[in-house]
C-alpha cells in the first residue's frame, strides 16, 4: 500500500526553521519524498547540527536565510516561491532562554507565527499550512492524565505562554480568515496546529536539552549532570511527530475542511518517563558513562509533569507511534555514535526508512 505522504512528490513545500533540529529532519524526509523544498530560516546554531552535517541545504529547491519577525520579507518569499504547503517550525524553542529573552521569545513565537499566516493570506498558492507549536502550550496544572486538544492554552514561563499565545492566534486567524465554513468561497486554505512532546534524535546540539547534554558529557568522559532528574515528560523520536505532521498535511490536501484543527502527536504511555530514566537508557546504549543529580531548587520554574492525550490522532488520522522508549533512545544514540565517521545524510535516510518499516 502506498503511503499517503507520497502525495508530496513534486509539490512545492515551504519549511520555516529548516536549519533547526526538527526542520532539518523534515526537509530531508520531504526531499526523499520528491518534494521541492523551500527552506526559510536563520543560520544553523552550530557546525555539528543535522542541517550542516547532512548537507541537506544543497538538495533543497531554495535555501533562504530570513527572520520570521520580518513580515515583509516573509510575505515576499512566499509570494515569490508560491508553495502549496507550508510547515511552520521556526521558533525560539528553549524554556530557560525564554526567561533571559522574553521579548525576543514572544516576538519570534507569536508575531513570527502571525507573519507567516499573513504571508499565507497574501498568496493564493497555499492550500495547507501546518503550524508547529509544542505540548507546553497547554495551561499545565501537572495533572496525571494527558492534555487533550480541547484543553485550555496557557503557560507558566515565557516560552510556554508564547506558544499558548501562538495557538490562540492560529485559532483566531483560522476562524477569521481561513474558516472551513467559507472554504471555496472566500479562501482555499486549510490551516492546523500541531503539538508534540519532548522530541529527541540525532543532530540536536541545543543547550538545556537532555540528549545533547548527555552526549556532550559522554564525549568528554564526564558524568551527566541532571538538573531535574525526576521531571516526567512524553519522550519521542523526532520521526514520530514528523510522521504525524506529514500524514495530517496529506489528509488536509485531500479533505481541507475536515482536518483543520489542533492535533497532539505524542508517544504511547510507556514512553512517558523521567529525565533520570532517559539518561540511564542513553548511558546503556552508549556503552559507558554515569549520571549525577545536580538539582538546583532555586533555578527557574520548569514543569515536573506534562503528558499528551493522542486519542484524536489515533482515531481520526489513523496515526500511531512506532517506537517505544527503548527504540527511541537506541535510534538517537546510534546517530551520535556514527555521525563523526559516516555520511550523515546516509544515516538520516537509513533511519527514516527503518522507521517507516518498523
Amino acid at each position: 500500500m502506498v503511503s499517503p505522504i507520497q502525495i508530496f512528490s513534486g509539490k512545492r513545500i515551504l519549511v520555516t526553521g529548516h536549519t533547526g533540529f526538527k526542520g532539518s529532519w523534515l526537509s530531508i524526509w520531504l526531499t526523499e519524498l520528491g518534494a521541492e523544498v523551500v527552506g526559510v530560516s536563520l543560520d544553523p546554531a552550530t557546525e555539528r547540527d543535522c542541517y550542516v552535517l547532512s548537507g541537506i541545504g544543497k538538495k533543497l529547491y531554495a535555501d533562504i536565510r530570513a527572520d520570521i519577525r520580518d513580515g515583509e520579507t516573509i510575505r515576499a518569499i512566499v509570494s515569490q516561491y508560491r508553495p502549496e504547503v507550508i510547515f511552520h517550525l521556526a521558533a525560539q524553542p528553549l524554556v530557560r532562554l525564554s526567561y533571559d529573552k522574553p521579548v525576543e521569545t514572544y516576538a519570534v513565537n507569536v508575531m513570527g507565527t502571525i507573519n507567516v499566516m499573513e504571508a499565507i493570506r497574501a498568496c493564493d498558492s497555499v492550500r495547507v499550512a501546518v503550524m508547529i507549536t509544542t505540548d507546553k502550550c497547554y495551561e499545565n496544572t501537572e495533572q496525571i492524565w494527558g492534555y487533550r486538544e480541547t484543553d485550555a492554552m496557557g503557560g507558566y514561563d515565557p516560552y510556554s505562554s508564547s506558544k499558548g499565545a501562538a495557538e490562540i492566534a492560529i485559532s483566531s486567524w483560522r476562524r477569521s480568515y481561513f474558516n472551513p465554513d467559507s472554504f471555496g468561497k472566500k479562501h482555499y486554505v486549510s490551516i492546523a496546529s500541531v503539538r508534540a512532546g519532548n522530541v529527541v534524535g540525532g543532530g540536536d546540539w541545543s543547550c538545556d536539552r537532555i540528549v545533547p547534554d548527555c552526549i556532550r558529557a559522554l564525549e568528554n568522559k564526564k558524568p551527566i549532570e541532571l538538573r531535574h532528574p525526576n521531571a516526567v515528560r512524553p519522550w519521542q523520536h523526532v520521526l514520530e511527530p514528523l510522521s504525524g505532521y506529514l500524514l495530517l498535511a496529506a489528509k488536509m490536501l485531500e479533505r481541507p475542511t475536515v482536518y483543520c484543527e489542533g492535533w497532539n502527536f505524542g508517544p504511547l504511555h510507556d514512553s512517558v518517563a523521567t529525565v533520570q530514566q532517559v539518561a540511564d537508557l542513553i548511558v546503556k546504549h552508549y556503552g559507558e558513562g554515569s549520571t549525577m543529580d545536580v538539582s538546583d531548587h532555586s533555578a527557574v520554574h520548569e514543569a515536573n509533569l506534562l503528558t499528551l492525550d493522542i486519542t484524536k490522532a489515533q482515531r481520526l488520522l489513523g496515526w500511531q507511534p512506532r517506537l517505544d522508549l527503548e527504540m527511541c533512545i537506541q535510534f538517537t544514540v546510534d546517530w551520535y555514535r556514527q555521525y563523526s565517521t559516516r555520511n550523515v545524510m546516509d544515516i538520516c535516510v537509513e533511519q527514516i526508512r527503518q522507521y517507516m518499516q518498523s
